[in-house]
């Protein structure tokens, strides 16, 4: 398991098991589509999303889809990136929060995204997730 603010990760497959960049360098379209769990191993929803702060390079946010069925009646939720582990050996992330607390988290529509830049959505994410900004 890759803790993604750290350099110290497990892949289980020894130091020469893989080839090309990953698993601490990696594509973010490899990326979209995983399945993002929490400790309990409950399903939480799928990446659809990974924003990028344009102004620093670094990643803002994963966007998760949650509900729904084929896409319809879905929720997105805005997970900071530091709130995320990335488990390479089961080509998933992880995030340390009950399945009840995510389902209350602010979420928005596909249709209707927030303003990922105003600082009192940005608060209320990182609050929520008791990450900081």
């Amino acid at each position: 398991m890759i803790d993604i603010n750290s350099n110290i990760y497990d892949t289980g497959q020894g130091n020469n098991a893989h080839k090309g960049p990953g698993p601490g360098l990696m594509g973010a379209r490899t990326l979209t589509g995983d399945n993002v769990v929490n400790h309990a191993d409950e399903y939480l929803g799928d990446v659809k999303e990974i924003m990028l702060d344009t102004h620093t390079g670094k990643i803002a946010y994963v966007v998760i889809a949650h509900g729904g069925l084929l896409g319809i009646g879905e929720k997105l939720f805005a997970i900071p990136w530091s709130a995320l582990a990335l488990d390479t050996v089961n080509k998933r992330f992880i995030l340390n929060i009950e399945k009840g607390h995510f389902d209350s988290a602010p979420g928005f529509d596909p249709d209707q995204w927030p303003d990922m830049a105003d600082d009192i959505w940005v608060d209320s994410v990182h609050a929520h997730y008791i990450t900081k900004t």
